[in-house]
């Protein structure tokens, strides 16, 4: 069963559990169009930048880990942007679909847990991944990454279309 788009009318007990359910609708609808395609297609590039949509679900496990553990809570985290190599999004061989899928599942629920964790105005610990900048509020963090869930879910959309694949809010 596919995670609904979070109504505007639905009563939510905070701002975080708002964030929340459109977090698990993002993630429902990556997960849905991945898990409905094949290895092969899941390893496949349907678009010039040459990127596949398994190679976007690491991207996102490294995203949310960047932004949430690295990033808010400035833990160190081995190899921060091991999701590319060369500058391009990479995904290992040997991991196949369950595997990154799983991965990206356990880091969601990391994530979950920062947001269940710590006020939304809370700003985030000093870390490199601010670059020198000062850290942001979870509550910045948070909206850019819904932004680039929603982005990279629209992307995900049309390499599913292309590969006659779920797509769509269903």
């Amino acid at each position: 069963m596919s995670v609904p788009f979070p109504s505007a009318t639905e009563p939510a007990g905070s701002r975080t559990e708002v964030f929340l359910r459109y977090l698990a609708y993002f993630r429902d609808g990556v997960g849905r169009r991945v898990e409905a395609m094949s290895e092969e297609e899941a390893r496949r590039s349907r678009v010039p930048s040459g990127w596949t949509p398994l190679e976007l679900v690491r991207h996102l496990t490294f995203m949310e880990r960047r932004w949430f553990v690295w990033g808010f809570e400035g833990q160190d985290v081995v190899d921060p942007d091991g999701d590319e190599v060369d500058g391009r999004w990479f995904v290992p061989t040997d991991l196949g679909v369950a595997e990154v899928l799983a991965a990206w599942r356990q880091q969601a629920a990391v994530t979950d847990a920062v947001l269940r964790r710590y006020d939304l105005g809370e700003v985030g610990r000093p870390s490199p991944r601010w670059g020198g900048a000062e850290p942001a509020t979870l509550e910045r963090v948070v909206l850019h990454v819904m932004q680039e869930y929603a982005r990279h879910l629209g992307h995900l959309d049309i390499v599913a279309e292309l590969g006659g694949g779920v797509t769509g809010e269903v």
